[in-house]
């Protein structure tokens, strides 16, 4: 069985405080989000704007961890962090961010 990309134990803390009828909808409002916050990544570091580029990766950051998607969560720290150096060569993590979120978006389907 391949490696897990959601901590099981943030995932059910986040059931046991939200209740097993209610996490199904934060699952889906989250996979309608993330991809808009990936848009806006993009765009941001296409447009060389770093503080909507570091707004849009501290949401994201945010809301995967929440969900346990902890290496979602680091990549979308990385970028809010390069931002806030004014730092925007990305090089591929914007690559790697969306693979990472397309993995971890498959695997909270089938837990919610």
């Amino acid at each position: 069985m391949p490696q897990s990309l959601i901590d099981r134990t943030i995932f059910n803390a986040l059931i046991e405080s939200v209740g097993d009828e209610f996490i199904g909808e934060l699952v889906q409002t989250f996979l309608e989000e993330a991809p808009l916050m990936l848009d806006e990544i993009q765009a941001a570091a296409t447009a060389k704007e770093v503080d909507n580029l570091r707004r849009a990766a501290h949401s994201l950051k945010t809301n995967a961890n929440t969900f346990g998607a902890t290496s979602l969560g680091e990549l979308a720290k990385e970028l809010e962090y390069m931002a806030r150096e004014n730092n925007l060569n990305i090089g591929n993590k914007l690559s790697l961010l969306k693979s990472s979120y397309e993995e971890a978006a498959e695997e909270l389907k089938a837990l919610a």
